[in-house]
């Protein structure tokens, strides 16, 4: 007799209707949003080194003590929702693996979101122990997107089928989608840079930033951001133009509307000097872009459901003596 492993006797006494599954999916979702902002409200509180060591607190402690202050409580709170995002992460394995017809590649996707948070988990540590070197700070940041995309990637594949992709607009349209996010992956990586440079370094202590001018980094992040826009808006009108179906148009409009609201963050933050609050909600934007352009890719095709063949059945003719006649079955 096989011995089960503990998914595989849950996926046999258990399957998730459709709509928990993809709530199963949109928390992990919400969860490597609420990771990525409260990174940056820990580096913008100052208490990247709160906790001064890894995997304890101190030397002498698993958690926080009270000589560390607030930015010590701080910092073992991030720490702490590494176990929430786990407890999302693990509920969307499970409902993947327990979907009934088992959906392979579904789960494939869940799990790669398990390996991103322990690994990132390990250079958050890394981090720490580097004394918040810029460069494995913004690789943390660079992590955290990773997972998002793999969340948000296993949210909208919960909400449609295994089959073949079919494009839903012509093939011109889909290479302005790639240039989109291509455009906006080094907007990204050009963030980092921004905040490698930045005042925001993370902690009070002398902390290292990145070899560049500060000026120079955010003027090479407006140029990509201006870039990316122009493909946003080149993206609606031609959506329109080729009469694609109504979803796409709309989620092509929401993403331009969010690219244009961040961009108002953005240049707030620089003309008020970079207060905490703004940069904030400017990290928060982020997230919000990244998954408008994730959505705004995939809604370009779609995956139908997989439904098992019918075989075909000898009808009464044949059973009665004909044969040799050609037997008929509805498809």
């Amino acid at each position: 007799m096989a011995v089960l492993t503990p998914l595989a006797y849950i996926a046999r006494r258990w399957t998730p209707s459709p709509r928990t599954l993809q709530l199963a999916a949109l928390i992990a979702v919400l969860a490597s949003v609420l990771i990525v902002v409260t990174g940056g409200a820990v580096r913008l509180t100052g208490s990247g080194l709160g906790c001064d060591t890894w995997p304890k607190c101190t030397d002498n402690s698993l958690i926080a003590t009270p000589a560390q202050g607030i930015h010590g409580a701080i910092e073992f709170s991030n720490r702490m929702l590494t176990y929430v995002i786990c407890a999302a992460v693990g509920w969307a394995i499970i409902a993947a693996r327990c979907a009934k017809p088992r959906r392979t590649g579904l789960t494939r996707l869940a799990w790669s979101q398990f390996w991103l948070v322990m690994g990132n988990a390990v250079l958050g540590g890394i981090t720490v122990k580097a004394g918040l070197n810029p460069w494995t700070v913004a690789g943390h940041l660079l992590l955290a997107v990773g997972l998002l995309t793999v969340t948000t990637l296993t949210w909208l594949r919960t909400r449609e089928g295994d089959g073949p992709p079919r494009p839903r607009v012509p093939r011109p349209v889909h290479k302005l989608a790639w240039a989109i996010v291509l455009t906006t992956g080094v907007l990204m990586v050009a963030g980092t840079v921004v905040t490698g440079t930045g005042p925001h370094a993370g902690d009070s202590s002398d902390v290292p930033r990145m070899p560049f001018k500060w000026a120079d980094t955010v003027l090479v992040h407006e140029v990509f951001a201006w870039i990316v826009c122009a493909l946003a808006v080149a993206m609606w009108l031609v959506l329109r133009a080729v009469d694609a179906p109504r979803d796409t148009r709309v989620i092509s409009r929401n993403l331009l509307l969010i690219l244009l609201a961040q961009g108002a963050v953005g240049y707030a933050q620089y003309l008020t000097d970079l207060p905490e609050v703004v940069v904030g909600i400017h990290m928060l934007g982020l997230t919000l872009v990244w998954i408008g352009v994730l959505r705004m890719f995939v809604c370009l095709r779609e995956r139908p459901e997989i439904t098992p063949d019918i075989p075909a059945q000898a009808n009464q003719q044949g059973q009665s003596g004909q044969s040799d006649q050609p037997v008929s079955a509805a498809v």
